[in-house]
C-alpha cells in the first residue's frame, strides 16, 4: 500500500502544483485589484482543502463550538510539520492572518502571496528594532476585528513532542486583552516530519482540536508566563500520548 500511495503522488503532483501556482497567482491579483479582505484567506483555504483531500488524508476537528464568530483570537497551535498549514488554513473555518518567519517570503509565488494578503513575516535575526515592527503590525492587524495565527513554538517539532513556547503571541494577548484559542494538531508529524524534509508524505489520519479560549488576567510578565503554562498545558493535554514527555513541560522560553 506505502508504493501505492507513493506512485499516486507522482501522478497527482502536476495537480498539486498547479493549484498551487493558481491559487498564488489569484490572490496576488485578487489582494491587488479587489477586496484583500477576502482574497487575502478563501483561496489559501480553498487550496489547503484541495491538498489534503486530493492526498486522500482523513481529516477531523473536534472543539468548533469553543469559537465565537464575533470574536478575535490570538490562536496559537502546536507546531508539529509541514502539513500543520493545510490543517489550520483549511479546516479551521476562521478568517484569520498568518504570522510566519521571514525566509518563507524567499518562496517563489508563494511568498509573494502571502505578502499580498498581508500576512505578518517575522524576522527573527533582525535585532530588536525588526521584532518591534513586528508586533506592531500584528497589533494593526488584531485591531482590525481579524485573528492571528502564531506558532508558538516557533518551529516545527523534531520529534512530535511540544518545544517551549516564546512569548510573541502572549505578549499580544496581554496588552490587547484579547483571549488566546488553544489548538492542537495530531498527526502531520506521521505525514510528514521536519527530519524528512521535501519528501513523499505518509497516509495518516489528522486532527486538529480547538480548546475553550483563555482570556488574558492582570498585565505583566508574571502574568504572561502564566499565561503561557496554562495554554501549553491545554496544547499539551490533547498531544497523542506517544508524544507526550516532559521536554518542554513547563511551556516557557525566555526569549
Amino acid at each position: 500500500m506505502k508504493w501505492l500511495y507513493r506512485i499516486y503522488q507522482l501522478v497527482v503532483s502536476p495537480v498539486l502544483v498547479l493549484i498551487t501556482v493558481l491559487t498564488a497567482v489569484a490572490v496576488i491579483i485578487g489582494c491587488t485589484v479587489f477586496n484583500a479582505s477576502w482574497w487575502s484567506y478563501y483561496p489559501g483555504r480553498l487550496w489547503s482543502r484541495a491538498f489534503i483531500r486530493l492526498l486522500l488524508l482523513p481529516v477531523k476537528v473536534e472543539g468548533r463550538e469553543n469559537m465565537s464568530a464575533l470574536q478575535s483570537y490570538v490562536i496559537v497551535p502546536n507546531h508539529q510539520g509541514a502539513f500543520d498549514i493545510f490543517l489550520v488554513y483549511g479546516f479551521l473555518n476562521r478568517h484569520f492572518k498568518w504570522m510566519m518567519k521571514s525566509e518563507l517570503r524567499r518562496i517563489p509565488l508563494v511568498g509573494k502571496a502571502c505578502e499580498s494578503a498581508g500576512f505578518i513575516f517575522v524576522d527573527q535575526r533582525g535585532g530588536p528594532k525588526a521584532i518591534q515592527a513586528t508586533h506592531d503590525h500584528a497589533r494593526e492587524v488584531l485591531r482590525e476585528g481579524v485573528s492571528l495565527v502564531v506558532f508558538p513554538e516557533g518551529a516545527r517539532t523534531w520529534d512530535g513532542g511540544m518545544r517551549p513556547f516564546k512569548r510573541g503571541a502572549f505578549q499580544l494577548a496581554d496588552e490587547l486583552q484579547l483571549p488566546l484559542l488553544p489548538v492542537t494538531i495530531n498527526g502531520s508529524f506521521e505525514v510528514l516530519s521536519r527530519s524528512r524534509g521535501f519528501n513523499f508524505v505518509d497516509w495518516h489520519p489528522l486532527r486538529l482540536t480547538i480548546h475553550r479560549p483563555i482570556q488574558p488576567g492582570d498585565h505583566g510578565t508574571d502574568a504572561e508566563r502564566a499565561l503561557m503554562r496554562e495554554t501549553f498545558d491545554i496544547v499539551h493535554s490533547a498531544l497523542d500520548e506517544k508524544f507526550k514527555s516532559n521536554k518542554g513541560i513547563n511551556g516557557i522560553n525566555k526569549d
